[in-house]
């Protein structure tokens, strides 16, 4: 190992063995945002399911609940840029959420899903 590398190791060996990181670790300022992570994650992963499962007024309250989290992570002191940035996801994926709801039950997802669905019925029966 070359001593840079070394040294580099050494350095974030200190930080990790540090009083400050160690209070960090162990308070809500941390788990509170790891915790929270598994909205933007269930999120991210609904997207792959039938947009007829979504629900449009749980997707508009996460929207503002994120939003609102977001101006919130960044007006504690100190800052929280793990909570800011788990909420800045999870708005992403809300919103592909919102369009995909909007796509789907305003704008003729609907209608095309269930043409699409009795033409491979009809398919299916012909043969």
């Amino acid at each position: 190992m070359s001593q840079a590398s070394g040294s580099i190791a050494n350095r974030i060996s200190q930080k990790l063995a540090s009083k400050g990181f160690r209070d960090y670790f162990m308070s809500t300022h941390f788990w509170g945002p790891v915790a929270n992570w598994g909205i933007p994650l269930a999120a991210i992963g609904d997207t792959q399911k039938d947009a007829s499962l979504i629900s449009g007024n749980m997707t508009a309250a996460l929207c503002v609940y994120s939003a609102l989290f977001m101006r919130f992570a960044l007006a504690v002191q100190p800052t929280n840029y793990l909570l800011f940035a788990c909420h800045f996801v999870n708005e992403g994926a809300q919103l592909t959420q919102g369009y995909r709801y909007l796509q789907y039950n305003k704008f003729g997802g609907k209608e095309k899903a269930e043409a699409q669905k009795t033409t491979e019925e009809s398919k299916v029966v012909a043969e």
